[in-house]
């Protein structure tokens, strides 16, 4: 966080609410007169990458809800996964078979298409 950002998140941030991650949602403690909305923003625990941000909280964010999410989150349903970021460029992302970077270099790649026999 550079110091701007926390200067101008002491003098006119509100609290509204954590995420599962530790990242801290603020929005602008006034209405500023000629503007319809408050300002909202988040201060990320670790490495700002705005994939960390859970789909809960990017409602809020981008005024798709005027209400934050609960402390434990909504309610998931059976189907639904949980929230998982961006891993390209860390030791988790998907690497296919083939690619220079995969785990064993003897895998060969599958081939676009099978040649039909009958």
């Amino acid at each position: 966080m550079t110091f701007g950002t926390w200067l101008f998140t002491k003098m006119r941030g509100e609290l509204v609410g954590t995420d599962s991650d530790g990242n801290r949602y603020y929005q602008d403690k006034r209405m500023i007169p000629g503007m319809r909305r408050r300002k909202r923003w988040v201060i990320y625990n670790g490495e700002p990458e705005a994939s960390r941000v859970p789909a809960d909280w990017h409602g809020w964010l981008h005024y798709t809800t005027n209400t934050p999410p609960p402390a434990g989150g909504l309610p998931r349903r059976p189907w639904q996964k949980e929230h998982l970021p961006n891993l390209s460029g860390t030791p988790l992302a998907y690497h296919p078979p083939g690619s220079a970077l995969a785990e064993t270099r003897d895998s060969k790649p599958k081939p676009y298409y099978e040649a039909w026999r009958p």
